[in-house]
């Protein structure tokens, strides 16, 4: 009974950091490098709290340090995962310098460079991966550890049977805060979207209202203008003319947007191979590109077959490409390719070398009127994003700063 309980305790104390994060951590810091000083401290002080209440079966110290620095390493990072580590490392030889003490020392040293080299693939995973990777790795760093463990001491069958037990436990372990973890990630995910979908039907309502009265005093102010543009006028007041003409056209392109916007989706769709949709965009974009310095390399299947509207498929790449190409002011290189995936979807991936994003530029793409261009509004991308959510599809942004940024578009393949 002290066994169990002692497990519990150690199963609350994992539970407590996670549950802290995602309530009052990850909607308030927005910088990324404090997010993960705070993620390395929570995490820090749960593996701190495990090893100092272990369960003891058989003059056996058994805790579930992992867990909080599997966990810390995969969410967390590089630099979160090597503290981590080392905060194991020091406070295992605080408890005492034992034969338990270089069993952790290998152990580690044996480990953490596989663990750190899975966190990369883990971020990008899916959920089901990810859940495989944890387990995978849990299960790697125990059979290290009780491997060391009977290298340096005298084992009985009672204490192999033991740690077989120990490590069912941990899978299982693992396996729960991983699923939980990532349903946690889910739900903060769908109360971000609900709270931008709000916003954006708020949109939709004014565009409907507003658009047509203000469109009326721009056209006839435009009308106006061209009047007053007589031959006889300065160079000056010329200019002047030309560049409130052109304010006006631009606002008119900006009512013309939300007007799309508010236009409730077609449900009339029909069977477009999207490979040849890309193809042909990107030959119409060709003087585009090359007028901007930028090289387009391609790749793409010729089995992408999907069910969508294609004039509004071909805006939402349009929208994207444009982008990918304006993000690059020097010039530099497109990647574009389109293939099906294995699990019943077709993958477009538009690539580029530009400015880049930080993480929260990337939360924030697609949302009403924001943009990091000086003269943008945002409603390409918020339009492009609600034309691949009405296909059922999904996008995922990855980027760096001043590296470039991927955006991935997913799409449900036709049969």
């Amino acid at each position: 009974m002290t066994i169990i309980k002692d497990f519990v305790l150690q199963l609350t104390l994992i539970a407590l950091p996670m549950f802290i994060y995602h309530t009052f951590v990850n909607d308030r810091l927005k910088n990324d490098k404090t997010q993960r000083l705070v993620l390395s401290a929570l995490w820090g002080l749960s593996l701190i709290f495990c090893m100092s209440f272990p369960a003891i079966a058989s003059n056996y110290r058994l805790d579930l340090r992992i867990v909080p620095l599997l966990m810390g390493t995969l969410y967390g990072g590089f630099g979160t995962g090597v503290i981590l580590a080392v905060l194991v490392i020091l406070y295992r030889l605080y408890i005492g310098f034992d034969t338990g003490f270089y069993t952790t020392v290998l152990a580690l040293l044996t480990t953490m460079p596989v663990i750190l080299y899975f966190q990369k693939p883990f971020e990008k995973a899916k959920k089901a991966k990810k859940v495989k990777i944890a387990i995978f790795l849990s299960l790697f760093y125990t059979l290290v550890g009780i491997t060391w463990f009977c290298t340096l001491r005298n084992v009985s069958w009672e204490s192999l049977g033991v740690q077989a037990v120990h490590l069912a436990f941990i899978l299982l372990v693992i396996w729960f805060f991983t699923t939980l973890n990532e349903n946690m990630k889910e739900i903060h995910q769908l109360r971000l979207e609900v709270q931008n979908a709000g916003k954006l039907q708020v949109i939709s309502d004014l565009t409907s209202v507003f658009a047509h009265e203000i469109r009326n005093p721009m056209q006839v102010t435009r009308g106006f203008l061209q009047l007053l543009n007589e031959p006889d006028l300065t160079d000056q007041k010329k200019k002047y003319i030309r560049l409130s003409i052109e304010e006006l056209d631009r606002a008119n392109e900006i009512i013309n947007d939300l007007l799309l916007f508010g236009k409730p989706s077609t449900n009339c769709t029909e069977r477009v191979n999207v490979g040849n949709l890309l193809q042909r965009i990107l030959n119409i974009l060709d003087s585009y590109t090359t007028s901007q310095n930028v090289a387009v390399t391609t790749d793409i299947n010729d089995d992408c077959w999907t069910n969508a509207v294609p004039q509004k498929l071909n805006q939402c790449l349009v929208n994207i490409l444009k982008n990918a190409i304006e993000s690059m002011p020097n010039g530099g290189t497109v990647w574009a390719s389109c293939a099906p995936t294995g699990d019943g979807q077709i993958q477009i991936s538009i690539k580029d070398q530009g400015i880049g994003m930080t993480k929260q530029e990337i939360d924030r793409l697609g949302s009403p009127f924001y943009s990091l261009k000086k003269s943008g509004t945002g409603l390409g991308m918020m339009i492009s994003f609600q034309i691949i959510r009405s296909f059922h599809g999904k996008v995922r942004v990855t980027s760096e700063k001043n590296i470039g940024t991927e955006i991935i578009i997913l799409l449900p393949k036709a049969g």
